[in-house]
């Protein structure tokens, strides 16, 4: 099991910046697909960026190339993502997710590959 907790959502204006961190804890021991999501009102949970804790290689939806970054703390169980240059958009709920082993191009954003889930986190993008 993997307990994960998201924090540093809010409200920005189009342009900011945010970052989101989360904390995950349990069985940590093992690499993990660390992913993060978003869900909009009204819409399917997406796929925002992946990362695997043993070699950090990383995925990113095309909408967020560029613009936001992922990253990790194996030492202190942190994930975070840096969003800069926000858009309404971007406007949702983010979550934390865990899968046991790697990340691949063709699964990272797959919603039904994480059983581990964060409780997410508002972020709120206006014009």
């Amino acid at each position: 099991q993997v307990q994960l907790v998201e924090s540093g959502g809010g409200s920005v204006q189009a342009g900011g910046s945010l970052r989101l961190s989360c904390a995950a804890s349990g069985n940590t021991g093992r690499r993990y697909c660390m992913g993060w999501f978003r869900q909009a009102p009204g819409k399917e949970r997406e796929g925002v960026a992946s990362v695997y804790t043993g070699i950090a290689s990383t995925y990113y939806a095309d909408p967020v190339k560029g613009r936001f970054t992922i990253s990790l703390d194996n030492a202190k169980k942190m994930l975070y993502l840096q969003m800069n240059s926000l858009e309404p958009d971007d406007t949702a709920m983010y979550y934390c997710a865990a899968a046991a082993g790697d990340c691949y191009s063709g699964s990272w954003y797959l919603v039904r590959k994480y059983p581990y889930w964060g409780q997410g986190t508002q972020v709120t993008v206006s014009s």
